[in-house]
């Protein structure tokens, strides 16, 4: 049932449309190519995992679906009604608290003042924080810190969550319970999720499509749609067996194979 569910909140709408995008950095004898005529739609309410080794572009690709960058050739359409971002450090002002690290995105956002108290409590309840609004960065574990800045990205507002390795510096008790909490408030927001990872079992475990990249120039060599009922489990069977053919994939491609040559 819970299958049909997530089936069902997909949308064949296309939420971030990329099209042909190549991404150079530097001119002439120091040009380096990050991407390569890279295209990927992703529908309204899916959850796609980049996945890939480093190098392979896959921050650069989000930076450029955020609009921090521009590409060098090629479009990015979003029909969405903006973006959150969310890195792999926090990245929290250490002289806030959780509370006023959440306030301060609604207050760029331009929400009044007095709505802002009732949002904030909203948004640190969804992420399970919701008596830790006083403490700062500091006191908060990692895993804590993170969810700070997950509720962060949220009150931007956005249709389209990009996530960069959000969880990747944390252990493997904390990740495995941040999964099933972004899971859940992915089902219950609809948020369109583009999630960057080196775990492999990470992207089978969360996505509905893993989207792997070759490096050196980046650029899409393969995608694998994950039929896995939910919720899944990181060590059950059916995400091992997945997470191993997608493996052998990515090792032919770090090793220069001729997989997308």
């Amino acid at each position: 049932m819970q299958q049909l569910e997530i089936q069902h909140r997909v949308t064949t709408r296309a939420a971030v449309s990329i099209a042909d995008v190549t991404k150079v950095f530097g001119e002439g004898r120091d040009a380096v190519a990050a991407l390569d005529h890279v295209s990927l739609d992703v529908a309204a309410g899916e959850f796609v995992c980049l996945l890939g080794a480093s190098g392979c572009g896959k921050s650069t690709l989000l930076n450029l679906v955020a609009e921090l960058d521009r590409p060098t050739s090629g479009t990015i359409a979003l029909q969405t009604g903006g973006v959150g971002l969310m890195f792999q450090d926090a990245a929290l002002f250490p002289w806030l608290t959780a509370r006023g690290n959440v306030e301060l995105a609604l207050k760029l956002r331009g929400v009044p003042r007095g709505e802002r108290a009732g949002r904030v409590d909203e948004l640190l309840a969804l992420v399970h924080l919701g008596d830790f609004g006083a403490k700062r960065p500091h006191e908060l574990s990692g895993g804590m810190r993170q969810r700070v800045a997950l509720a962060r990205a949220l009150a931007q507002d956005p249709d389209v969550l990009l996530m960069d390795e959000p969880f990747g510096a944390l252990d493997a008790m904390t990740r495995d319970r941040l999964h099933d909490e972004l899971e859940q408030l992915w089902r219950r927001t609809g948020k369109t999720v583009m999630f960057v990872t080196h775990n492999v079992r990470e992207a089978v475990r969360l996505g509905d499509r893993v989207v792997l990249m070759a490096s050196r120039p980046g650029r899409v060599a393969a995608t694998f749609p994950v039929t896995i009922p939910r919720p899944r489990r990181i060590d059950s069977p059916e995400v091992a067996t997945l997470a191993a053919t997608i493996t052998d994939r990515l090792r032919a491609e770090v090793s220069g194979g001729d997989h997308g040559r």
